[in-house]
């Protein structure tokens, strides 16, 4: 196996890692505004009234929004660019995060989880497509796994602070106080963001650097000619089965932790601490894992399916999670699971950039998130339903486990070979290199 760059220019600058710094931060937030209602979700179910099958259809209501949005956020970044359309991005959902505190019950909440859905689905989109822009593939999935740990960075920090903010202030203001964060995000990115070959502060020989596997200019692809592409068809399949674990892990932990263990507001943040920790290592090590192979001559196809092969296996105990009678074995599978689909996500991610040319990442992304949160919306719907009806997490838990290996190797059938797709041809199915 050997890498397509043999002798790959010496980087020259940490500038990029400045901007990664960015998306880290965006991703922290996004997270934040996102998990809180997981957080607070037993106070609410007391003080609103809700039922378990309407909270599954207030999850619903954010997924529906977020696959709406990946839908025209992707492209819409594709075309006005990641320095405006990200800022529009994040300045939606703080918005919507921040009316959060004023509803007053499930029909509201619903409303309110809509519109934050229709302006976080921005910020994958952006990110990725930023990656694309400002690192080399060589460092591509390590990037995407460093911004990615914001998502898990977000959900450490929301249940150390919000449990606090709310046992003093009350929840209203955990969900205003959390929402404000993002407008200062707006006023750094906004002055420090330019495009690698516009940045004042980036040297030549980092430029070179982050330039030196460049793809050759690509003709703009109208979005739904990306269709066209198997590889974007087995993306989305992934996404479809996979994405709702994740959003399963977001919304019912908490709920879970409380229900089966016993864990009030004030005992549940260490737990989820834990857990996300370990998915911030998971994301990190993931894109670290497919980085160093390609670094040491594996082909890019070879590292990212390795890497993708790991963090399913790391998935697969959560069969038994529902089952655990001690609460800390219960939170050890938990780790490991959440570890596990932040690897898979840095390199599933990182393969959208290796397959497809930088004016369409945007697109790509977006499309195959909205495959992501379909599945989101039939899973959320469906655990409401599962858990009034049963009061049982085992089956939910059981899928979980198993997701991952079935479409991975659904993945190696539909795209034997991650590589660069020839943009104005499609490959007939099966074929490979």
């Amino acid at each position: 196996m050997t890498d397509s760059n043999p002798n790959p220019a010496v980087a020259g600058g940490r500038v990029r890692w400045l901007i990664c710094g960015l998306l880290f931060l965006a991703t922290t937030i996004n997270y934040m505004d996102r998990q809180i209602l997981g957080i607070l979700a037993p106070t609410l179910e007391r003080d609103i009234g809700w039922s378990e099958s309407q909270y599954g259809f207030i999850v619903t209501a954010f997924n529906a929004a977020y696959a709406i949005g990946l839908l025209g956020f992707g492209r819409f970044i594709d075309v006005l660019g990641t320095r405006r359309g990200y800022a529009l991005s994040v300045g939606l959902w703080s918005l919507a995060a921040s009316l959060h505190g004023a509803v007053t019950s499930a029909l509201g909440f619903g409303a309110a989880r809509f519109a934050l859905g229709l302006g976080e689905a921005g910020n994958f989109p952006a990110a990725v497509k930023t990656v694309s822009e400002w690192f080399p593939r060589r460092e591509r999935a390590f990037a995407v796994g460093l911004f990615n740990c914001g998502s898990n960075v977000g959900a450490i920090v929301t249940p150390l602070m919000v449990p606090w903010i709310a046992l003093h202030w009350g929840w209203r203001w955990a969900f205003i106080l959390t929402g404000a964060v993002g407008f200062l995000w707006i006023l750094g990115w906004v002055a420090l963001y330019r495009r690698p070959t516009e940045h004042p502060r980036l040297s030549k020989s980092e430029l070179d650097y982050i330039l030196s596997d460049a793809e050759p200019p690509a003709p703009s692809r109208p979005w739904l000619a990306l269709l066209q592409y198997r590889q974007v068809w087995a993306l989305v399949l992934a996404r479809f089965l996979t994405d709702p674990v994740w959003w399963f892990y977001l919304y019912w932990i908490p709920k879970f932790l409380h229900s089966k263990h016993g864990l009030t507001l004030d005992k549940i943040g260490l737990p989820l601490v834990v857990i996300y920790v370990a998915a911030d290592g998971g994301s990190v090590f993931g894109g670290w894992l497919s980085s160093t192979l390609i670094k040491r001559g594996w082909t890019v196809s070879a590292a990212r399916k390795t890497a993708i092969l790991v963090s399913a296996l790391m998935v697969t105990p959560m069969m038994f999670g529902a089952q655990a009678s001690e609460t800390w074995v219960a939170v050890l599978i938990l780790s490991l699971a959440t570890a596990g689909h932040q690897g898979w996500a840095a390199n599933m991610f990182a393969s959208i950039s290796d397959m497809f040319p930088r004016n369409a990442v945007s697109s790509v992304t977006g499309i195959t998130g909205f495959g992501g949160s379909a599945g989101g919306m039939l899973v959320a719907t469906a655990t409401g339903f599962i858990l009034e009806a049963t009061g049982s997490y085992v089956p939910i838990f059981l899928w979980a486990g198993i997701a991952y290996l079935v479409i991975l190797g659904l993945i190696h059938v539909m795209i034997p070979r991650i590589e660069p797709v020839e943009v104005g041809r499609v490959r007939p199915w099966g074929e490979g290199s």
